[in-house]
């Protein structure tokens, strides 16, 4: 059901660099360069027609007739009165877990005293606006709501929309849980609209939607091809691909915990990625065990969960230790780590490349998912190696603001001068000269 890929013994030493021990590990086929030739045309299309176009793109894409793109208020009030207690409740526990967490990332003003006279303050500023994506399709994501909307909100964006795919089956109205979700946050500035022409929309705006400055969320190959046909015209969180786990287990863990947690990632797409690495043959061979009557027990077996499993992305990774199996993840840069080893909080102090990295047999990728307070929106293919997860710094923008007296100036003039002579740009200099009656210190 799953393939193994064996580097034991001198496969490691071949291969010391990072790049070239990622390249021998399983990842999936996301070509967002080709995507992006077929998404040019819809995103201008909303472009030129606005709302004519999003309404037209839902009933091609989604089956819906849309009177308008913008979801009435009443239907977020109905979408939350009919919210089961239990599924609220819920709802509401994640959302004040993530506010815990995310209120802390919070930036303060600090101005720094370069010299007396001197100063340089950094202050942070949130984006104007911003556009969040729900994925619809497969599943309904109000999870991703709570994770995009609480770091917005706590970062203080002053304007926030949200965007989930029609769904036919609801009157061409997003999932009723997403807009659930979206009442309990107080969003209520909400589209049915997915996919591309979602980014497009917040990155043109149309006749109903606003342009906004940034888009985050996660998404299918379109949502990644758009976002990067606007980058440098509005900010992105990241191109996100499928999703992915890898777990760095010993002998130590238990095979039913490992494969139950590599099963819950292979149910989201037939693209998810489902890695174990470990040093341990015997568990290795009782993972496989339980993965048959494990998937056999769960519901979306053949459509997500086996091919999944058994795509190139998925594989068992066998290393002759934990400390090979260190490095394996690391040149990795799984967007879910779990580390289920001997020590495993001591290990887990050692990985430098993860978007989010869960230790032990008790915190499950899938607490990160709802309820750790942790956010999920993460970096996939290999991207945690340079990129973080969507936090409340993700809306913020640092602005360093200059405070110079005539003295504390004059103090470091002639270095100005120099330099800007040296890189043979001597307006520069002239601007300093400007202020004084020019002439080098003694002794400068």
């Amino acid at each position: 059901m799953i393939s193994r890929i064996d580097l034991r013994g001198d496969a490691l030493t071949d291969f010391p660099s990072g790049a070239a021990l990622r390249d021998l590990l399983p990842r999936a086929d996301f070509d967002v360069a080709a995507a992006l030739e077929k998404v040019r045309p819809i995103c201008e299309d909303v472009h030129h027609r606005g709302d004519a176009a999003l309404i037209e793109f839902a009933e091609r894409f989604d089956g819906v007739t849309l009177e308008r793109v913008r979801v009435p208020a009443a239907a977020l009030t109905r979408a939350l009165d009919g919210l089961d207690p239990a599924v609220r409740a819920a709802l509401e526990e994640s959302i004040r877990r993530a506010r815990l967490v995310h209120r802390a990332q919070r930036r303060e003003t600090h101005t720094t005293q370069v010299v007396p006279g001197g100063t340089v303050t950094e202050k942070w500023v949130p984006v104007d606006r911003v556009g969040l994506y729900a994925p619809g399709g497969r599943s309904v994501y109000p999870s991703s709501v709570i994770m995009n909307v609480v770091p917005a909100q706590e970062a203080g964006v002053p304007s926030i929309a949200l965007a989930s795919p029609a769904q036919a089956e609801f009157g061409g109205l997003p999932h009723p849980t997403v807009l659930a979700a979206c009442a309990l946050l107080g969003v209520d500035e909400v589209y049915a609209a997915g996919g591309a022409t979602a980014v497009a929309m917040f990155a043109y705006g149309t006749e109903s939607c606003p342009p906004a400055n940034m888009v985050t969320g996660p998404g299918n190959i379109w949502v990644a091809a758009a976002k990067r046909y606007f980058t440098g015209k509005i900010g992105i969180d990241a191109e996100a691909g499928p999703t992915e786990i890898a777990v760095l287990a010993d002998a130590t863990a238990d095979p039913a915990h490992v494969a139950a947690d590599l099963i819950s990632q292979a149910e989201h797409d037939p693209l998810a990625a489902a890695v174990l690495v470990t040093d341990s043959a015997e568990l290795a061979d009782a993972v496989e065990r339980e993965l048959e009557p494990q998937v056999a027990a769960s519901k979306h077996i053949d459509d997500r969960i086996v091919p999944a499993l058994k795509g190139e992305q998925s594989a068992i990774v066998l290393v002759d230790g934990v400390e090979e199996g260190l490095k394996v993840v690391d040149a990795y840069g799984a967007e879910h780590l779990e580390i289920q080893t001997a020590d495993a909080a001591a290990v887990a102090d050692r990985v430098r490349n993860a978007g989010a990295v869960f230790i032990g047999p008790w915190a499950p990728v899938s607490l990160g998912d709802y309820a750790a307070g942790s956010n999920h929106v993460l970096p996939t293919g290999g991207c945690a190696c340079h990129s973080s997860g969507l936090s409340v710094q993700s809306f913020l923008r640092g602005i360093h603001i200059v405070d110079y007296t005539r003295d504390a100036l004059a103090e470091v003039a002639h270095h100005v001068v120099t330099l800007a002579e040296a890189e043979d740009l001597p307006a520069h200099g002239a601007a300093i000269k400007a202020r004084f009656d020019w002439k080098v210190p003694e002794g400068k």
